[in-house]
């Protein structure tokens, strides 16, 4: 693989991260990216009365439209003469432009589910709908760039196989893959950093760094065939 086909999905999780922690502390409790969190977090609204329940279930159908709606579209793009990859991940910094400009505009957001903040959550939550599509259909071998759950068991999994001294077969493949997984984990959690101490510092202003980082992974992605 590519030096840059490496990079690319650090910068994918890196942005995932900030993203989602930016907008869970804008948006009163969102998940932009883990958006089956919002499951969580809408019962505790329920239960606690606080605001943001409806953004929160307006997240995952949102989230599966963009996906299905983002499949059907790509079948489109050869036929005008555009490369699958690179046009999803262009629409993508392209919603997330206007997430924070729509951020900048109505934030900070008091109340949830008032219509500013449902539209700006919903332009994120589609941003990183068609991250994950765009992840799953063209980067299928590489760690998710914005759920690490299952990546940190993996991660778990390789270090006792390590520990343990599995047979060479085991470790050749277990070595590699705890190695990428370690670092797609840190750089996510330098994301969620990132987003908690520019949004403390910056506000909803810090929602104009997400286009600027995701912008690059457009032309890291120009090699890939359409």
């Amino acid at each position: 693989m590519s030096r840059h086909m490496l990079l690319l999905p650090l910068l994918m999780s890196l942005n995932a991260g900030f993203v989602d922690t930016a907008g869970y502390l804008a948006l009163q409790g969102l998940f932009t990216a883990h958006v089956t969190g919002n499951f969580v977090t809408f019962g505790a609204a329920m239960v606690l009365g606080t605001s943001g329940a409806l953004a929160k279930l307006l997240a995952l159908p949102v989230f599966c439209l963009v996906v299905i709606s983002t499949r059907l579209f790509s079948f489109f793009l050869p036929a005008i003469g555009l490369p699958i990859f690179r046009s999803m991940l262009a629409l993508k910094v392209l919603l997330l432009a206007i997430g924070a400009v729509c951020a900048v505009r109505f934030g900070p957001f008091v109340q949830g589910d008032s219509w500013q903040a449902i539209c700006t959550g919903m332009i994120l939550v589609a941003a990183m709908a068609i991250q994950n599509a765009a992840h799953r259909i063209h980067m299928g071998t590489e760690p998710p760039s914005t759920l690490m759950t299952g990546t940190t068991a993996q991660i778990m999994i390789d270090v006792a196989d390590v520990l343990r001294g599995a047979p060479v077969p085991v470790l050749t493949v277990a070595k590699p893959r705890l190695g990428k997984m370690a670092a797609n984990v840190t750089v996510f959690a330098l994301g969620c950093a990132a987003g908690a101490v520019l949004y403390a510092k910056l506000g909803t202003w810090c929602f104009v760094i997400p286009p600027l980082v995701a912008l690059p992974a457009i032309f890291l992605a120009a090699a890939e065939p359409k």
